[in-house]
């Protein structure tokens, strides 16, 4: 894996942009070391390469005005929703101006009869899903942490609710965006379907801030199901947990959540949550339906697992006992953390074809012990997605160089399953070197001439995505 590289700066250019937003933003433009070292903080172990600036910004034609000023001083802009991307989206290697987002928090209109919702990019998905708590509507997206709408939509992100729901490209109907020439954009209109022209918004959708600044998003909502039911199980093996994910996929149960922790993983949970779950590879799942449809997919499902020797079955119906299980889930990253206190962690993120899960699942784990790593496994199996998280010293570089090593080899066997280096982190810095050797060259190629069509000057938060040599 390559070292996060800086840039050349333009220091001229981005002292006059300043002075110049100063003036527009006197009193939401920062230029104090803490805030700009907080707005180039990744949830990773990549060094900080912070802004020279952040702005606080409420409208689209803010961003717009914000967009001229850099695009006239060839200055870096770089989106800021919440700061809980994992592969160093908010990072600054030229310097330039972060965008914070998230006062841009208004929720503009709920269609309520057209199941769908239009929002500013500040807006966090518990935001939304607390505001449409009595509409009977919920958006399904749940990548674990309470990011901001904008940024799931800047890189894709998945979740939890995936294998049922979809991930992010699959519930945005449409973007206004805010391009490198100053422009704002509208990807489409908030029918349901359209034929017309090329699909822009699933093109900004993933882009991760490089080919515009979204302002607005029209998403789509699902009715809350009248029956939900979660569940967790042993099993005997990784092996068994994942055949009985693939089964369940291949038979066509429509399992709303299907996660897998594995033994070390389970065991960071119970300590740091106060549970008691069999510390042996684990499923977490969720039914959603009608209340008898829920009673019936349990029990199917019931009857698969136990044909791989799955046992301690826990149900829980009521919305208590299902929150407090999934804030187990959503706590693994911290969990997994305390196992090692003062470790930083390497949150991976492959996919790959669901009949390779087991496959891969038990390689990360041999290669992990291997490599003398401790790294707990999560997953969302459903759609063959899963996380390992190394814990390492990062002082001391030896064990830099086996985390490396490790994140090297994962991306490289995801790939040579027919998988992806990244189910829903995205590219950022971090994976940037793997992507042509998944895609090709001529794709991202492709990519490339995308972006310095649409942003010729690179201002849009560059030296992400694209690989530096492509």
């Amino acid at each position: 894996m390559a070292p996060i590289r800086d840039m050349i700066r333009n220091e001229a250019g981005i002292a006059a942009a300043i002075s110049v937003l100063k003036q527009r933003f006197a009193g939401r433009l920062d230029t104090g070391r803490a805030i700009c070292e907080q707005h180039g903080h990744t949830m990773t172990y990549l060094r900080n390469q912070p802004p020279d600036a952040v702005i606080f910004v409420y409208t689209t034609e803010e961003v717009q005005e914000i967009v001229r000023v850099c695009q006239i001083h060839d200055v870096p802009i770089i989106p800021f929703g919440t700061g809980t991307s994992l592969e160093g989206h908010i990072n600054a290697p030229a310097g330039g101006i972060s965008v914070d987002f998230s006062r841009m928090d208004r929720i503009l209109a709920v269609h309520a009869e057209d199941m769908d919702v239009v929002v500013q990019p500040g807006v966090t998905r518990v935001a939304l899903n607390t505001h449409l708590r009595d509409t009977g509507l919920f958006f399904p997206v749940d990548p674990g942490a309470d990011a901001s709408l904008g940024g799931m939509a800047a890189t894709n992100a998945s979740g939890t609710n995936a294998v049922r729901y979809g991930v992010m490209k699959d519930n945005v109907l449409s973007i206004k965006a805010v391009l490198a020439s100053g422009e704002i954009v509208t990807t489409a209109a908030r029918s349901r379907k359209t034929s017309a022209g090329y699909d822009l918004t699933r093109l900004m959708v993933g882009s991760e801030g490089t080919l515009g600044l979204i302002t607005e998003m029209t998403l789509k909502l699902h009715g809350i199901p009248e029956g939900i039911s979660a569940a967790t199980c042993a099993f005997p093996s990784v092996e068994d947990a994942c055949a009985t994910v693939i089964e369940t996929i291949q038979m066509g149960l429509p399992v709303a959540r299907i996660e897998l922790m594995d033994a070390l993983q389970v065991e960071a949970v119970n300590k740091y949550s106060g549970m008691d779950l069999p510390e042996e590879p684990t499923l977490f799942l969720e039914f959603h339906g009608s209340h008898t449809s829920v009673r019936e997919q349990t029990q199917q499902f019931r009857d698969i697992a136990e044909g791989y020797g799955a046992s301690a079955y826990r149900f829980a119906t009521k919305e208590e006992d299902r929150n407090s299980l999934w804030a187990a889930r959503h706590t693994a990253y911290l969990a997994a953390l305390n196992l090692r206190p003062a470790a930083q962690g390497l949150s991976t993120d492959c996919c790959v074809p669901i009949s390779r899960l087991a496959e891969c699942v038990t390689a990360a784990q041999a290669k992990t012990k291997e490599l003398g790593l401790l790294a707990p496994i999560v997953g969302h199996v459903g759609d063959g997605n899963f996380h390992t998280l190394p814990l390492f010293d990062r002082s001391n570089p030896e064990e830099v160089a086996r985390v490396e090593t490790y994140l090297t080899w994962l991306a490289e066997l995801a790939i040579s399953m027919g998988g992806t280096c990244t189910g829903e982190h995205g590219i950022g810095q971090g994976k940037s070197d793997f992507l042509i050797q998944e895609l090709g060259r001529p794709a991202v190629t492709a990519m490339a001439g995308i972006k310095a069509a649409l942003d010729p000057h690179n201002i849009l938060n560059p030296g992400k995505v694209i690989p530096h040599d492509a």
